[in-house]
């Protein structure tokens, strides 16, 4: 599981997709669906995340921090772990090597790509 998979797992994407996946009950092998699978349903990340950050003892601004997004969904949020997810995500060479501009470019780019998976992202955090 790579580490933006870790990221719409916390936010409840992970089980809309694996319910997706899984075969209707009584169907075999080989036979045709009963209906057409149902279009994912939009996840509230918004509420989901002013809800952590109002319960989490830190001041976390999740809105602009890639950071205190990480540590409200209780993943790793090191240097070395935010690396990893912006290799994983296609961070340009140039941006990896300033850790000040791969976190802006990796918090970013983690919103859209939640936003692109179902998840309600304000569009001014898009932009």
């Amino acid at each position: 599981m790579g580490f933006f998979s870790k990221i719409l797992e916390k936010l409840g994407f992970g089980e809309a997709k694996a319910a997706q996946a899984q075969p209707a009950p009584g169907a075999t092998a080989g036979a045709a669906p009963a209906a057409a699978p149902k279009p994912m349903a939009m996840v509230d990340v918004v509420a989901q995340l002013e809800q952590k950050a109002a319960a989490n003892p830190q001041k976390l601004n999740w809105r602009t921090s890639i950071v205190d997004l990480l540590k409200l969904l209780d993943l790793d949020s090191s240097f070395a772990a935010r690396k990893e997810l912006a290799a994983e995500l296609g961070c340009p060479a140039d941006k990896m090597g300033d850790s000040a501009q791969m976190n802006m470019w990796l918090h970013k780019t983690v919103l859209q790509k939640i936003a692109d998976n179902g998840g309600n992202v304000p569009k001014e955090l898009l932009d």
